[in-house]
């Protein structure tokens, strides 16, 4: 059983993008959704997976990862999606000893950045970088699912 901690930030400006080291595109979509459990289907640069999470509590969840076919990937989110599918870049960023995550929205996603790191421990120290904001590890809203069923671009000033 594979346990995934992590947090999740609003990237406040662009500094970040002059030490990034690598990025990928992601087309994610979901194809079930229960308050028990996210599935999805990814497609993650040239790899595919269809992963299952489920909340642990606090920051950890429960997440099992499956490599699949691309071809596969491609035909389970054309045919199962249960919204649109979410698109983003995601770009590998170093900052003192750790590799941040930041992933870039685009579509009704559009002008959404956010940043995650994977924790060992909960109670892990990290550095933060100075383009962190606001966090929101806890917000529903800013979770993939929650974005694919109501995307960024519909959100209110009020919200």
């Amino acid at each position: 059983m594979a346990i995934e901690i992590e947090r999740k930030f609003v990237v406040r400006d662009d500094s970040w993008r002059q030490s990034e080291i690598g990025s990928a595109p992601i087309e994610q979509a979901y194809f079930a959704r229960t308050p028990q459990v996210k599935c999805r289907i990814r497609i993650f640069g040239d790899n595919a997976y269809i992963t299952l999470k489920s909340a642990v509590g606090g920051l950890s969840r429960h997440e099992f990862e499956y490599k699949i076919p691309e071809a596969d990937a491609v035909e389970m989110i054309r045919e199962f999606s249960i919204e649109p599918p979410i698109t983003k870049v995601r770009y590998d960023v170093p900052f003192k000893g750790n590799i941040w995550t930041v992933d870039v929205f685009g579509g009704a996603n559009d002008g959404l950045v956010l940043a995650e790191i994977e924790l060992e421990s909960a109670d892990q120290a990290i550095a933060f970088p100075p383009w962190i904001g606001e966090e929101v590890t806890n917000n529903p809203r800013y979770e993939n699912s929650s974005l694919a069923r109501t995307p960024f671009t519909t959100w209110t000033k009020g919200d």
